[in-house]
């Protein structure tokens, strides 16, 4: 009987692994009005979230600059405690059993460094080895996979402060991970790269979710990583979750544009495709918005059978653009 109720409980925990019911985090701030004056106000970062990812998902949680996202991924650290509601990460409270839960998360967050600044890169993993104890084999071969898929063989010997950010950041991801975390917090993990590194980071990411299983949270600005990664997304802005599913669904909501910017031969005319509008014209570049949730393939083939081309690229939607689109569609519902 024992077992069975156990089994129901770790079902239950693997549904519900990271769970928020109406979490909100209010600031105290004081404001300078006047001569040896401060007004004391209040600010709501988060405000009334609640949302469910299961064990082994990797979920996009984007949003603009000040929306609430670092206050939410702190909460769920257990760096700052709620103001109100619930929150359970693997059914443990993270502000109660912060050192407890250490152990079953790995977190990177974007500017902030987790290695020691003037020491070589590999002493930092040496430290966080001791500091986690994490046994010598599993230590060594997550030391050894992730140098290899993070291409940090020639960086291991180099103090941190000499490391570009790009380089910085695997460096970082890489340290998240050496004891195995169940749950992996990512603050703009592509940040700094260049196109190959990033293809690198997101292959990482993709395998780690794969192979191990890895509950993921990712905060990120650049819409690829979400494309790439994750399946699901979570748009929060002002403290409020205003959108919760497939990233095709929210391109629907926000009615957002992807742009195709083409480079003829020589100057022509704006091109005629059909769905797509050309939205600006500078000598032989031209620029054609078209729905983020379609395929840029069929367009691209069209132009490239009726245009002389030298070049082409795709630019993903400005998030914040989306989130403003979908706040002027509400307001006028």
């Amino acid at each position: 009987m024992d077992t069975v109720l156990e089994a129901g409980l770790d079902a239950d925990v693997d549904a519900d692994f990271i769970a928020l019911d109406g979490v909100e985090k209010i600031f105290d701030v004081r404001r300078k009005t006047g001569f040896l004056r401060r007004e004391r106000h209040q600010v709501r970062a988060v405000d009334g979230i609640t949302f469910r990812v299961p064990r082994g998902e990797m979920v996009g949680y984007i949003g603009p600059n000040g929306a609430g996202k670092s206050t939410t991924i702190k909460m769920l650290t257990g760096i700052l405690t709620p103001s109100g509601g619930r929150l359970r990460v693997a059914g443990i409270d993270p502000a109660r059993e912060r050192t407890r839960l250490a152990r079953r998360i790995g977190v990177v967050f974007g500017q902030r460094t987790t290695l020691w600044w003037d020491l070589p890169l590999i002493d930092s993993y040496r430290l966080m080895h001791r500091m986690y104890r994490i046994p010598d084999r599993r230590y060594a071969e997550n030391l050894d996979r992730c140098v290899q898929l993070l291409d940090l063989g020639e960086l291991l010997d180099v103090p941190v402060r000499q490391l570009s950010l790009g380089q910085r950041m695997r460096g970082d991801i890489a340290a998240a991970l050496l004891h195995d975390p169940e749950v992996l917090y990512l603050d703009e993990p592509t940040i700094g790269l260049d196109v190959v590194s990033k293809a690198k980071v997101r292959a990482f990411l993709r395998d780690l979710n794969t192979e191990s299983g890895t509950t993921v949270l990712l905060t990120t600005h650049d819409l690829t990583d979400i494309e790439q990664l994750c399946k699901r997304v979570m748009v929060i802005d002002h403290g409020r979750l205003m959108y919760d599913g497939p990233l095709a669904g929210l391109h629907e909501v926000g009615a957002s544009e992807r742009t195709l910017v083409v480079d003829l031969e020589r100057e022509l005319p704006p091109l005629e495709v059909e769905s797509a509008r050309v939205v600006k014209v500078e000598g032989p570049r031209q620029w054609l918005a078209f729905p983020a949730a379609a395929s840029a393939a069929p367009l691209v083939a069209a132009v490239a059978a009726r245009y002389p081309l030298v070049d082409l690229s795709v630019r993903e939607p400005d998030i914040e653009a989306v989130i403003a689109k979908m706040y002027a569609d509400r307001g006028t519902s």
